[in-house]
């Protein structure tokens, strides 16, 4: 049976989200659960950030009382690297954190290590993301190439949800910018507008919001917010 699916608005390894994550842990059943830190999408970013990133999740994730590795896949070489291909597939929990969607969606695709963690994925492993890491999830993904201003493109994301497209960040972006790209979206495609410190947890079918703040769910025109433990189809 595939894992869950998180899709996180933004705060990833911070204290906002220790008791979100804390319930991740607990739902893969194990002792100590194994976590997979993937901190690519920071890459652009310069070394330090990337580093950075990838210092807070083993650093929030061990306090939490998991064994983690940081996956410190850069660049595609690294993403077919099989060492770094492993240690996703041998995880409980894989977390891609934020930084530049396209930068993630390219180095995953087709990879190795996406692929690896799609196997672990279906075999119970949950497969987390936030902002950027959250975005590639979908069937569709932001063009953000231009900053988050008129006119909006949609790309394709990686389709572990496929009819799903996410804006992270929702409570920063103001709401005539948000309403222009959920109503911009490819026909048929479910836009959720998540705001930080929440996540939307489920199965793709189904999710729940955990968190501090909302989920606002945007189908054509039709919108609708929903709160911490509230559940919304897809």
């Amino acid at each position: 049976m595939s894992g869950p699916i998180v899709l996180v608005g933004a705060g990833e390894f911070t204290p906002a989200m220790a008791g979100v994550d804390r319930a991740l842990l607990a739902a893969t059943g194990m002792a100590r659960p194994r976590v997979a830190i993937v901190p690519t999408a920071s890459w652009p970013d310069g070394e330090a950030t990337f580093h950075r990133w990838g210092a807070m999740g083993e650093a929030h994730f061990a306090a939490l009382g998991a064994e983690v590795e940081q996956v410190l896949v850069r660049e595609r070489a690294d993403a077919d690297d099989p060492t770094c291909a492993q240690a996703a597939g041998e995880a409980d929990l894989i977390y891609f954190s934020g930084g530049k969607p396209q930068h993630l969606r390219d180095v995953l695709r087709g990879s190795a290590l996406w692929a690896a963690a799609l196997a672990a994925h279906e075999r119970g492993a949950i497969l987390a993301g936030c902002s950027a890491g959250a975005m590639v999830l979908g069937g569709r993904q932001l063009d953000v190439g231009r900053g988050l201003r008129p006119p909006v493109g949609w790309d394709p994301g990686l389709g572990v949800v496929p009819s799903v497209a996410v804006i992270p960040h929702y409570d920063r972006v103001p709401h005539t910018l948000a309403a222009l790209m959920a109503m911009t979206a490819p026909k048929g495609t479910v836009v959720l507008g998540i705001d930080e410190d929440t996540a939307a947890v489920g199965d793709g079918a189904t999710f729940r919001v955990v968190g501090r703040a909302t989920v606002e769910v945007w189908r054509g025109r039709d919108r609708r917010r929903y709160r911490d433990g509230e559940a919304f189809p897809i």
